[in-house]
């Protein structure tokens, strides 16, 4: 299972806090106490950052949700046999299917489950080669409204469409 679909307690045994200083507003309190946090995905080592917030928790908080982003950006799940279905006979996830309302997907950017869902695409558009037209028909969505989604996290569709490039097709435009 890819670790950005993880719950938050088993992701929790994955990855190691530190706290530490940070610079910017927030007066004296902010330079002084440790309260910016910094989480690092063990098998991966890919780390993320809170430091916005005064609150240890808060940044804590913020840390682990852009850890799940990168994650689901820079780490592919590995290829099992169930996964190499033809796109018509792939099965979504339930929270995929959740937020379907006809061929279009209603997620926020912001919501929990956004890393986990961008993972399960970025993923099955690995298996697809990166050709839109089978991914968006394994998730039961139009291309245009994949791509949306793509876009709402810019840097998803930057990588694939340097990927796409490569391989010599256009790009894809929001």
């Amino acid at each position: 299972m890819h670790p950005a679909r993880k719950t938050l307690e088993k992701l929790g045994l994955e990855v190691k806090y530190e706290a530490t200083r940070s610079t910017g507003p927030g007066g004296q309190h902010r330079n002084r106490v440790a309260t910016a946090i910094r989480v690092t995905h063990l098998p991966t080592n890919v780390s993320a950052m809170g430091t916005e917030s005064r609150s240890q928790l808060k940044n804590k908080t913020v840390a682990l949700y852009r850890l799940r982003n990168k994650l689901a950006l820079h780490h592919r799940s590995e290829v099992s046999d169930a996964d190499l279905c033809p796109p018509a006979a792939y099965v979504p996830s339930e929270a995929w299917m959740k937020r379907l309302k006809g061929q279009k997907i209603k997620v926020s950017i912001n919501h929990d489950d956004f890393p986990a869902l961008l993972a399960e695409v970025l993923d099955r558009l690995h298996i697809d080669l990166d050709d839109i037209g089978e991914t968006a028909t394994a998730f039961r969505v139009s291309n245009s409204q994949l791509i949306k989604f793509l876009a709402s996290e810019p840097h998803a569709l930057h990588e694939l469409n340097e990927r796409r490039k490569k391989s010599g097709h256009k790009p894809l435009r929001s």
